[in-house]
């Protein structure tokens, strides 16, 4: 209209009774392209987290938003959790930017292995490797294992050997969960998750696993958990000093 008629933008306003501070209104909101990025970045790697968990990432990053934007990109981005299984072959981040472990406690790796007792009764056994010296801190065995088993197994071996800079892990339930990712925030520990469906981005604590299994494993009876703690400690104490 301006163009048009050659008339001030005051005049042009007036006659389309349209306030002018409206027309020179320049959104002051923050590009959130870079915010988009690292929503996205943090769901594949960690394909089980809602929003409300990224958001405790984001502020811990100090992107320094609020949990109903995060959510409004969360959910413009398609990101929702879904309750059915997924596909094989989601997305989850590319793993050029991993590094071999350069020292003692730069990388651990962690897993779990299944067993079961003479009796029948199952057994989970915590397994981890370092993967620079192939050291072995502590094989633990349980009937069931939760988040916070995890952590407070970590914390009583950690005081020992030390903190790693890094644990890989599995996207299993226990390494998921706020227990775990609470106590690795605030001791300043990593957790690089593995893509779902690629036990090759673990494959340290896979081939140890494998030999745990045969030497150990496959060659005892456990009567009882007190049992297999007992020979798992001997295999673990024979294993350090040889490998």
């Amino acid at each position: 209209m301006c163009c048009d008629w050659a008339i001030s933008i005051r005049r042009a306003c007036g006659a389309l009774n349209f306030d002018r501070s409206t027309h020179h209104y320049t959104s002051r909101r923050a590009d959130q392209a870079g915010l988009e990025r690292r929503i996205r970045e943090i769901c594949e790697i960690r394909v089980r987290y809602g929003y409300r968990r990224v958001h405790v990432l984001l502020e811990r990053e100090g992107w320094g938003t609020n949990i109903k934007r995060t959510y409004r990109i969360y959910r413009d981005l398609g990101l929702q959790l879904r309750n059915k299984t997924p596909k094989r072959g989601v997305k989850a981040k590319l793993r050029e930017d991993r590094h071999m472990a350069v020292g003692p406690n730069d990388v651990w790796a962690m897993d779990f292995v299944h067993d079961q007792l003479a009796t029948g009764k199952k057994l989970r056994v915590l397994t981890v490797v370092d993967t620079f010296s192939r050291y072995v801190p502590v094989l633990d065995p349980r009937h069931s294992y939760r988040g916070e088993d995890v952590v407070q197994t970590l914390e009583r071996v950690c005081q020992k050997a030390g903190y790693p800079k890094t644990i890989r892990v599995d996207q299993g339930t226990e390494f998921v969960s706020r227990d775990l990712d609470l106590w690795a925030y605030s001791k300043g520990v990593t957790l690089d998750f593995s893509r779902p469906g690629k036990p090759t981005d673990n494959a340290f604590i896979e081939a140890f696993n494998g030999r745990f299994r045969a030497e150990c494993l496959n060659q005892h009876w456990f009567l009882t958990l007190a049992d297999a703690r007992e020979k798992m400690e001997d295999w673990r104490r024979y294993y350090n000093p040889v490998s």
